[in-house]
């Protein structure tokens, strides 16, 4: 069951995200309110079989500790629409917001997330054209929005965690790894009743419960996001207008949102199932208690999955009315780009840790929802 994601009722959303804001920062028009959320996914986790928006079909509940992320130079630039073909360009850059901000998303945030998807934690305001002497933005136009996830940092500012030993020392651990995002928790099999594509296999190799810390090397920049409160037509191919209008009477909303479930897509294709024995059968015939670590999917080819002795693993299907791939074996698609182990990562993946890479660089939105930015990977990836 993936995401579900409606456009109705834009104009209650803007009040409501517009309310939302007022709550912490008061209410100013002429300015950008600018907050960060994982929705409900980040501190309420992923359950089974029910009770969240995205469920594991093989059967696995996801709760998190840490969602940690850095996050840098948020941008407000004229004209986005310059290019109807290419979300990419705009115009010049008219304010700047440099941060960077280190963030926990497991941490509920203190405003409202837009459009209703849990909780937001807010980050800084822009009251002007920073980079044109403060000039007050204009009211009858739109704004092209754009962020960047970036590595951990020893200047990010701890906006959600400063003085938490714990959390700090994961942090620290992302610098030292490079990381831009870590995810922090525990992983546990809820599921019942399954239907498998090999009858072999003994899925209880498997641990029923483990820790993990799923940390990521992928920089990349959001650009000229599109923007599920506006209300105008698209251009063909995109689902929202781009930008942000900027509001006389009220600070309008700008979300950088994360879909937590993207690193565990079944396919490059957006909004494809789930799944996440791929992940367990790491730690097949591992001591009780072992922490799954992304450094693990390094050697894994995403087309062919096995577990850690080498057993090929096959589907399972766990919740009712699914059913099973057509292959024995699990496999993933991985689009138009090929996969080799010793290719070059601009143009292959050479592990599903190149392919999880991937799909964690596709998970920043503006406002909730389904806001698409450009994606512009600033690591060595296939486009």
């Amino acid at each position: 069951m993936t995401r579900a994601r409606y456009a109705a009722a834009l104009l209650a959303l803007s009040a409501f995200a517009a309310s939302a804001c007022s709550d912490e920062h008061g209410t100013e028009g002429g300015a950008v309110d600018v907050q960060i959320s994982g929705e409900r996914a980040a501190t309420d986790g992923f359950s089974f079989p029910s009770g969240s928006e995205v469920t594991f079909l093989d059967g696995w509940e996801l709760r998190f500790t840490h969602v940690l992320v850095t996050v840098s130079d948020v941008t407000l630039s004229e004209n986005p629409d310059k290019a109807p073909a290419d979300q990419s360009q705009t115009d010049a850059p008219v304010a700047r917001l440099a941060g960077p901000w280190a963030v926990d998303l497991a941490v509920p945030g203190s405003v409202a997330a837009a459009g209703g998807e849990g909780s937001a934690i807010p980050l800084a305001r822009i009251t002007g054209q920073n980079l044109r002497a403060d000039e007050p933005f204009a009211n009858d136009e739109r704004y092209a929005f754009g962020y960047h996830v970036a590595p951990a940092a020893a200047d990010a500012a701890h906006v959600n965690f400063a003085g938490d030993a714990a959390t700090e020392a994961l942090y620290a651990r992302m610098i030292e790894r490079g990381y831009t995002v870590l995810y922090a928790g525990t992983a546990t099999y809820r599921g019942k009743d399954c239907i498998t594509s090999e009858l072999d296999y003994d899925f209880t190799r498997l641990p029923a419960s483990f820790p993990f810390e799923l940390g990521f090397a992928t920089p990349t920049s959001y650009e000229n996001c599109q923007n599920q409160q506006n209300q105008g037509a698209p251009f063909e191919g995109e689902e929202y207008q781009r930008g942000i209008a900027v509001l006389a009477n009220q600070a309008a909303l700008a979300q950088i949102t994360l879909h937590l479930e993207h690193p565990f897509f079944s396919d490059t294709v957006h909004d494809s199932p789930v799944y996440f024995d791929q992940l367990a059968a790491r730690l097949a015939g591992a001591p009780p208690g072992t922490t799954l670590e992304s450094e693990s999917l390094a050697a894994v080819d995403p087309t062919a999955f096995t577990d850690a002795r080498g057993d090929r693993l096959p589907w399972r299907q766990c919740l009712a009315g699914q059913e099973l791939p057509q292959s024995r074996q699990r496999g993933f698609g991985v689009g138009h780009v090929l996969v080799d182990r010793a290719g070059d990562p601009r143009e292959t993946f050479r592990s599903y840790l190149d392919l999880v890479s991937y799909l964690v660089s596709t998970q920043g939105h503006l406002n909730g929802g389904e806001g698409l930015c450009y994606v512009n990977r600033g690591y060595p990836s296939p486009p």
